[in-house]
């Protein structure tokens, strides 16, 4: 009972990644302007996504405008888009493959040894989504500090750190520990011992001896 509530709390926690894995490549706010500086007075904050940039004015209009072509985007981000898509894809696959390993499905139920692999085998699936999502997230923000710190970019020009950035985080931890704990479901194997021999009983006396 207690190894299924840990591979229920698992896959919880894994759905909730993939969804936020799902709502921050989603997002437009990969980064944000930064106006940390020389007294920079604007009416509008700038935001960068992976597919739109948006201007968010001072009454509170957005405006946004999704890339035109996917060749003038730069290498890096036409990976970080392919990750996180990756991402979302396996999150899927990883889903369905260990529902159908869950203790509380139906499917499977006569063979108990593949469906508990099933769901770890989901779980590594999770895990590697998760993973892909994460190194995406922290490729881009690298790339963000980097260029925040480069004393050649102007300062009007500077981005810093997005929500989604942050929610991709999270979410990429919450889909790998949600997988570690389904794979935490992986059957015992027990160790078989060979029957006891029994041993030849001794024959009883009949207490007369013969010469």
């Amino acid at each position: 009972m207690a190894s299924g509530g840990l591979q229920l709390l698992g896959f919880v926690m894994a759905f909730l990644g993939w969804i936020g894995i799902i709502i921050s490549t989603a997002m437009p706010q990969w980064k944000m302007a930064s106006y940390a500086g020389d007294n920079i007075v604007t009416a509008q904050a700038l935001y960068e996504g992976l597919w739109m940039s948006c201007a968010m004015q001072s009454t509170g209009q957005i405006q946004c405008k999704v890339y035109d072509s996917l060749l003038k985007l730069e290498s890096t981000l036409q990976a970080t888009r392919a990750l996180m898509v990756a991402s979302i894809l396996l999150g899927l696959v990883g889903m369905f493959v260990a529902v159908t390993g869950m203790k509380c499905m139906k499917c499977m139920e006569d063979d108990q040894v593949k469906k508990m692999r099933m769901a770890v085998f989901g779980g590594v699936i999770f895990i590697i989504s998760g993973l892909a999502a994460l190194v995406a997230t922290s490729w881009y923000g690298n790339r963000v500090a980097r260029a925040f710190y480069d004393p050649y970019t102007p300062v009007n020009t500077r981005f810093e750190f997005g929500s989604a950035l942050f929610i991709g985080w999270a979410a990429a931890s919450l889909a790998i520990l949600g997988g570690s704990f389904l794979c935490c479901s992986c059957p015992r194997r027990e160790t078989s011992y060979p029957p006891a021999r029994g041993y030849p009983k001794n024959a009883s006396s009949t207490g007369k001896d013969y010469v």
